[in-house]
């Protein structure tokens, strides 16, 4: 090796050539090598201590360090017993000598080398590593460095890494708990010593009663303790830069170090007093006013020092709450820390001369405000329950407390976090009541007035007519990014009414009369201006135009359809609460909801107000849609009550259930046209879908409205619904006449009649599509096959919604359906081989028959299931499922999935039908599907074969072993000799090598599972 001061030269030389812009990535590399080679050599340590206390240059350091961590980490048995004992002694006189000077990132990079080494060696060969770091911090020179030296102890040791043995993991954390008391000992001791040195000489006077910052009456029936008040009552003293960075050191530590520690002794009233102490600087407004009235750089950084002092201590109060096994002996010092937390809640909501409660918030560090958030939502859904029955603590203060709190947050996240506080603050309550049925009644009424309070602030908070500032910020155009499910991506405003609209929900289960009390006048109110509205409807030369005009009028239009749109949103998300055991209680209640809904919606679409002209065409328009979408929506949400209803009383009043059903058929059969707005068709779709599946009325049928949309869908020259509608009407449609009737016996179901009824409707819905099957055989042009596909997309998914919208229904359901079904199917059989090579519609027909085969496969009987099995098992070559497989993430890959998924259900059904079918469908698997994609990434399509080779396993052990072992024995037989074993070896080593190839979700235990009831079935 060249000598320590060349080869310092020459290293600092390199690390600069590195890092410079103009060096090539291919030189970078060269360099790179270098250095790693040197690393590699024996003794290298010894030229990386002398470059570490000879140069400035940030990046030889950083390497040097380096080179000790790998040594360290990688090869520290291999070294030897001299070279480590040096080691041990340089390092940490190097830290001494130079942690003031060095770079803090080079600092704590020695720190947590140094740890290492400890991590490694402590006690058995590095004794005093522990006593050291004491010293350290005892020391007031190097009290910070000592501080950083336990934090990273802290991090490395109580928490190591994986590459240690649990048996060393184990005793490091032993030995580092035997420290635990002396350590938060000496914690305790720099922090109160801080704040005393420092409160004595603090200039700022105490505040005047008048300034509203006294506890008042609140405060001591928290602290049960006036010299407890009016200590908490002290100014907060002043500290200078170096204290602040001192205690703010010893508060991250102590975040640590609580985050592993067991509750204890260890952890002294006196701590907990001091932590809470330096929380107040979060809450200490008078600190941020200063530094922006001075207005210097100095005084704006040491406020906000000041507020991370409040954020640290509060980070390491919530890592204490964030722990639910509490010993008894420590739940006193928790209720302590909450009374004194809650002087805080206190103090910064209290209203005064100078502050509004929402500007007090407003002044707080953000990270201050939700890291109290975090505390209070650690209190109610860990700590209430073990804290509520203590008498020193007032609950019902609190919550008025967190009222005032949750009602005046300055952000929007800040408010969602705080109703996620109520909810589980609602949760726990409702818990409670159903698990303590003998004072229920004391439990309400401690707690009625508090729940009606919310339930009526959140409801204005809702509404434009209480909130229009703050509901006018909210976007409700741009969805979340919600990648995991499309289908509950929402809107800001959409969070914002469906988390508001889940604590209404709470309150009413709690306190249903209540709820509905408060809730259904605001909602009539509303309702008023909308159904006088017609009065303003005028004809124009157009069509009809709504006469409001004026911009203040249209301003207060557009804000109460808005808030009735809100309030038919929440009266739908209570409909739950009339039904089961309480129908009979709240039927009338529900009764003028439903009544007035139904009007509401008949209202809408008579008068047509979603295509009339208005004088602000982009506000107005879209809240009449929207209204009127709501009015249906809410109406479906009582489809249950209705369904009961007409079970249970219906026969007292039947002209009444008939008038509610035919009434709100009326309202929704003007609306099922290809010329009204998606949004409003959509939801009379599923209002009609609602009616027939879940009331299922016996006089549906008859009703005049009814046989108008069977008309419409029926008629060939009337212009098709969207997609989504029309497979949503001709589901209606078709379990009007396939779903058995409630409170009638089988004798009167009138099947025969609904069977040639529900043909009829089939043979209409798919007239086009049978067409195909003389033209299938025939080469097709591109226009025509463009139609062709068209045809085969709508037809089939009416078919297969119609299948799965009856799979779990009754037997008698399920044969009509496939009786009405059976041509069509048989069609699709027949197109399969022409469509082969179009990805697209093969994706779309297996989805059809994957669905049959789940819903309907009894039905459709043994012959033509063989039949179907067997063509695509022709149809599936070796060089079909490599065109398939090789457009990987595309509509081929998901036609093999679906139809892997399809030989899954044919391989799990019982009996011998299909047994015959399981040479081919195991050689397919390991010759055809295998061999493909074991060598390509096609995730999805390895997690479905995986799946249908444990299946085989799974449901067909007979197919490898003919007799039981018991058999076995009895005959004396040693071991069986297997069957198929050729098969069962391939299944066993694909999917050992499909477990391993990927993370797909699942393991070798299902594996393991197979064999075992093979094992176990055998016995």
């Amino acid at each position: 090796m060249a000598s320590e001061e060349a080869s310092l030269r020459a290293l600092e030389s390199l690390m600069t050539e590195f890092f410079h812009n103009c060096t090539t990535n291919e030189r970078k590399r060269e360099i790179e090598e270098l250095l790693n080679n040197f690393a590699q050599q024996i003794g290298a340590w010894r030229f990386c201590l002398y470059f570490l206390s000879s140069t400035r240059n940030d990046y030889v350091m950083m390497y040097s360090l380096t080179v000790f961590e790998n040594l360290i980490n990688k090869m520290w048995l291999g070294v030897p017993s001299q070279d480590k004992m040096e080691i041990r002694s340089c390092l940490p006189k190097l830290l001494l000598a130079h942690h003031k000077t060095l770079p803090y990132f080079i600092r704590n990079k020695l720190c947590k080398v140094i740890v290492d080494i400890g991590r490694q060696d402590w006690p058995m060969f590095y004794h005093d590593f522990f006593t050291n770091i004491l010293q350290l911090i005892q020391s007031p020179v190097t009290t910070p460095l000592g501080l950083i030296m336990l934090k990273t102890t802290s991090e490395e040791l109580a928490c190591p890494r994986e590459d240690l043995s649990v048996a060393r993991k184990e005793e490091l954390r032993k030995l580092l708990l035997d420290q635990v008391q002396t350590v938060l000992g000496l914690l305790t001791g720099i922090l109160e010593s801080i704040w005393d040195k420092h409160s004595v000489t603090a200039a700022t006077p105490p505040p005047s009663p008048s300034s509203g910052e006294s506890g008042g009456d609140l405060l001591s029936s928290l602290l049960q303790s006036p010299s407890a008040a009016k200590l908490l009552n002290q100014p907060i003293p002043i500290l200078d830069t170096e204290s602040e960075y001192i205690c703010s050191l010893a508060l991250e530590c102590l975040a640590h170090l609580f985050s592993w520690i067991p509750l204890s002794a260890s952890i002294t009233p006196s701590l907990l007093t001091t932590v809470f102490h330096f929380a107040r600087f979060g809450c200490d407004t008078r600190a941020r006013k200063m530094s922006s009235v001075n207005g210097s750089s100095q005084n704006s950084v040491l406020g906000q020092e000041r507020g991370r002092l409040g954020i640290l201590a509060m980070s390491c109060i919530n890592e204490l709450m964030s722990k639910n096994c509490v010993p008894m002996e420590f739940e006193e010092y928790l209720l302590r820390m909450f009374q004194q937390t809650f002087y805080l809640l206190q103090k910064i909501t209290k209203e005064n001369n100078a502050h509004t409660v929402k500007s007090r918030l407003e002044e707080l560090d953000e990270s201050y405000i939700e890291k109290f958030t975090d505390f209070l939502r650690l209190f109610v859904s860990v700590h209430l329950r073990r804290i509520e029955s203590y008498s020193q603590f007032p609950v019902v203060e609190f919550l008025a407390l967190l009222f005032k709190y949750t009602f005046h947050q300055p952000t929007h996240e800040g408010y969602f976090s705080c109703l996620d506080i109520w909810t589980l603050f609602l949760d726990y309550l409702t818990s409670k009541i159903k698990s303590r049925l003998a004072d229920k009644e004391a439990v309400f009424n401690r707690y009625e007035d508090a729940l009606v309070l919310l339930l009526t602030e959140v409801l204005n908070r809702i509404q434009f007519r209480y909130n229009q500032a703050q509901l006018e910020e909210l976007d409700d155009e741009t969805l979340d990014d919600d990648v995991r499910n499309r289908d509950l991506q929402q809107t800001e405003w959409q969070r914002y009414l469906r988390q508001s609209l889940e604590v209404v929900a709470k309150v009413m289960e709690l306190l249903p009369t209540h709820a509905f009390s408060t809730l259904f006048p605001v909602l009539q109110d509303n309702l008023e201006v909308y159904l006088g509205l017609q009065q303003f409807v005028v004809t124009s030369g157009t069509g009809h135009r709504l006469n409001i005009t004026a911009e203040n009028d249209c301003r207060r239009l557009h804000c109460s359809l808005r808030d009735l749109s809100s309030l038919l949103q929440a009266v739908g998300r209570l409909a739950e609460y009339f039904i089961g055991d309480v129908f009979a209680a709240r039927f009338n209640d529900a009764l003028t909801v439903v009544e007035r809904l139904v009007k509401v919606t008949l209202y809408g679409s008579q008068i047509k107000l979603y295509n009339i002209e208005t004088a602000v065409p982009s506000v107005l328009k879209p809240d009449l849609i929207d209204v009127h979408a709501q009015s249906l929506a809410a109406l479906q949400a009582y489809s249950h009550w209705l369904a009961q209803y007409y079970s249970e009383v219906h026969r007292q009043n039947p002209e009444q259930f008939i008038s509610l059903v035919s009434t709100a058929l009326e309202a929704i059969t003007p609306l099922i046209s290809s010329k009204v707005q998606e949004k409003l068709l959509l939801s009379a779709c599923h209002l009609l879908v609602s009616l027939a599946t879940t009331v299922r009325p016996v006089f549906l049928i008859r009703i005049p409205a009814v046989q108008k949309v069977f008309n419409r869908i029926t008629d060939t020259s009337a212009q098709r619904l969207p997609d989504k509608a029309q497979v949503l009407v001709c589901r209606a449609l078709s379990n009007v006449l396939l779903l058995p009737w409630p409170n009638l016996p089988e004798s009167e179901q009138q099947w025969a009649v609904r069977s040639t009824n529900h043909a009829s409707l089939i043979s209409a819905l798919t007239r086009e599509y049978r067409h195909l099957k003389s033209s299938a055989i025939l080469p097709q042009r591109k226009v025509r096959l463009e139609d062709t596909k068209v045809i085969i997309h709508q037809t089939l998914s009416i078919l297969e919604d119609t299948v799965e919208s009856i799979s779990g229904e009754s037997t008698k359901s399920r044969q009509i359906c496939y009786q009405s079904l059976q041509e069509s199917v048989q069609v699709s059989l027949a197109l399969f081989p022409a469509f082969i090579h179009q990805s697209d519609v093969t994706d779309e027909m297996l989805s059809f028959f994957l669905t049959l085969f789940q819903g309907l496969r009894v039905q459709m009987g043994v012959p033509f299931t063989e039949q179907i099995i067997q063509t695509f098992l022709n149809m599936f070559t070796r060089e079909q499922l490599a065109e398939s497989i090789l457009h990987e993430g595309s509509t081929g890959c998901r036609v093999v999935e679906k139809f892997l998924k399809i030989l899954q259900v044919v391989v799990q059904e019982p009996g011998q039908v299909f047994k015959p079918f399981l040479p081919s469908i195991i050689s397919l698997c390991m010759e055809q599907v295998y061999p493909i994609i074991a060598e390509r990434s096609s995730p999805d399509v390895k997690a479905e074969l995986f799946e249908l080779l444990f299946r085989v396993l799974h449901h067909n052990w007979r197919y490898f072993f003919k007799s039981s072992v018991l058999a076995s024995v009895q005959r004396g037989i040693a071991e069986e000799q297997m069957e198929n074993e050729a098969h069962f070896s391939a299944i066993m080593q694909v999917t050992q090598q499909l477990s391993q190839l990927e993370n797909l979700g699942f393991s070798d235990g299902r594996l393991c599972c197979s064999d075992q009831t093979i094992r176990n079935s055998q016995g």
